[in-house]
């Protein structure tokens, strides 16, 4: 992922992310969203573009990330979303779907799938989970595109935080990787804004306008 194939995606399937972005709206009033608009996109528009065939998101909460999942695997035709959280609000706000398995408890006690094709994280944001995931989980991916929120709130991360250590790790490994932050890299978050409007997409649809996730592969 970088800015070009940012917005070739957002121009391929700007149809289809015009109708998904309508009925997030409809769920607005009865979901409690954590992903900002531009963030939540991408994370939609990646799916629909690798077609991943087992997701595995790590932090679904009130579910506005799980109903993006959802609607990208809905919109292949194809996959299956696996959640893990330690609370279940989730199932207060996402409706049943049979491409989707819900998991309650710690998932560094869970039994994850074996082949994991897109990873999702949003989770315990402390350096310590970030160490385990990079450690149980990078370890047994094999060219698997991930994203993880709340990285880069400001121009670089927290110190002593998960994104301290992803980013160090990241950068240890050679890794480039991908933020829509408008902190860290307000020019890229710039031209994503510009084509939004451009493609009639630019009317807000949550006022957050940090997107601090990053997308990445992990070779």
């Amino acid at each position: 992922m970088d800015l070009t194939t940012a917005i070739e995606l957002y121009r391929k399937y700007a149809d289809d992310l015009a109708a998904v972005r309508e009925q997030q709206r409809r769920r607005l009033p009865g979901i409690r969203a954590q992903l900002d608009d531009i963030e939540a996109e991408l994370t939609y528009l990646r799916l629909r573009e690798l077609r991943p065939a087992t997701v595995v998101e790590i932090g679904a909460f009130h579910g506005w990330s799980t109903t993006w999942l959802l609607s990208a695997l809905r919109d292949n035709g194809s996959g299956r979303l696996l959640s893990y959280d330690v609370v279940d609000h989730v199932l207060e706000s996402v409706p049943a779907d049979e491409r989707w398995t819900f998991t309650k408890g710690d998932v560094r006690k869970a039994q994850l799938p074996a082949e994991i094709d897109y990873l999702f994280l949003d989770a315990a944001h402390s350096a310590r989970f970030a160490r385990w995931y990079i450690a149980e989980l990078f370890s047994r991916l094999n060219a698997t595109p991930v994203s993880v929120h709340d990285v880069f709130h400001g121009r670089r991360t927290m110190p002593f935080s998960e994104g301290a250590v992803l980013v160090r790790w990241l950068a240890e490994h050679g890794i480039d990787f991908f933020t829509p932050s408008a902190r860290r890299a307000p020019e890229t978050f710039a031209e994503l804004l510009a084509v939004k409007r451009e493609l009639g997409l630019d009317e807000p649809l949550r006022p957050g306008r940090d997107n601090p996730m990053v997308f990445f592969t992990v070779p």
